[in-house]
């Protein structure tokens, strides 16, 4: 017990989990732990930019450090979005830790990793918005991404970058979304929004004006992933969104709201949702209702967000919960507001 997988293995599991049997972990517990991650990141990150090609993986070493033990795997990666490769300094990468140079870690599987666009505070504190918004997403719906946050050095052996720490999350896989939520991943890519869960497609689209984010789509599979009851082929599959960096709620920099919507500033709120009942809003407003106090604690307690975005993205939530205590404006924002085609 006393090697360094099983130190290195210290750093993924929770806490409370029985130590003398570290084939037990599994992705699931990751997701679980609220615990900072500390991790070395090394590769071609110049060739990772450049590449154009889908999948097209590379040679990545990973370091875990705890407790003045190190342990290092050899894994692949690939970059992901095509415009964070072009204008970030480190895009979104795919993680991919299962593979015969990192049986330690191979129980992770595929991760998608999101970092800072570029090496600012600033970039830093827009990717920790980020992370709030899905945290903030996990207190309304069990059906959302989980995310676990990392201090990552990136390194470049070739040393055609200059080594930096920064804040980064990756994001839980979501064949494991599905099966936590007794469900599989629905393939279908081309479906309508109104052919998905009635309810859950209502608390998603409200979710989504809550956090001011236009940036997703059903029938296009943009920004959303689709899962389904395993016990039921006939259902309707559940919308779980995510990347949520072009939202008002993140505000970031470089974040341009739609020209078809009409508006100036991505924080300018657009409900995207179809028609409902007073009576269906009302049973989804309810939850988010009930969270209210929860979210505004999550956000004051994360203490590596700056107390300027901590303000902005309080007052920022602060402006819908307003809204959905009045009655005439809930009808007037997501009835007489809402989506015909």
């Amino acid at each position: 017990m006393k090697t360094l997988a099983f130190i290195c293995l210290l750093l993924f599991i929770r806490p409370d989990m029985s130590l003398g049997q570290p084939g037990k972990a599994d992705s699931l517990d990751f997701f679980r732990d609220e615990t900072v991650v500390e991790m070395k990141l090394s590769t071609d990150f110049k060739k990772l930019r450049a590449s154009n090609k889908i999948n097209d993986y590379q040679p990545a070493t990973v370091s875990c450090l705890i407790k003045d033990s190190t342990t290092t795997e050899t894994i692949r990666l690939c970059a992901r979005g095509q415009y964070r490769r072009k204008n970030c300094y480190i895009p979104t990468i795919l993680l991919d830790f299962k593979n015969t140079s990192s049986p330690k870690l191979s129980w992770l599987g595929k991760l998608k990793l999101v970092s800072g666009c570029a090496t600012s505070s600033y970039n830093e504190q827009l990717l920790l918005k980020e992370w709030l918004v899905y945290k903030i997403y996990n207190l309304i719906t069990d059906k959302s991404f989980r995310v676990r946050l990392l201090k990552i050095t990136y390194d470049d052996p070739k040393k055609k970058i200059k080594t930096f720490t920064q804040y980064a999350f990756v994001m839980e896989d979501a064949k494991d979304v599905a099966k936590r939520n007794k469900c599989r991943e629905f393939k279908k890519t081309k479906i309508k929004t109104e052919n998905t869960d009635r309810q859950q497609m209502t608390i998603v689209a409200l979710f989504q004006y809550m956090i001011g984010n236009t940036d997703w789509t059903v029938p296009g599979g943009h920004n959303i992933r689709l899962i389904q009851l395993k016990k039921d082929s006939l259902s309707r599959p559940f919308v779980i969104p995510y990347d949520f960096d072009y939202s008002g709620l993140v505000d970031a920099n470089y974040a341009i709201p739609a020209e078809a919507l009409g508006t100036t500033s991505v924080t300018e709120r657009v409900y995207r949702g179809f028609p409902r009942t007073m009576g269906e809003l009302e049973i989804a407003l309810d939850i988010f209702r009930q969270q209210e106090d929860s979210i505004y604690s999550l956000i004051k307690n994360f203490k590596a967000l700056d107390p300027y975005h901590q303000k902005a993205m309080i007052t920022y939530l602060y402006e819908f919960y307003s809204l959905i205590k009045i009655k005439n404006m809930v009808k007037l924002t997501f009835i007489d507001g809402a989506r015909t085609e």
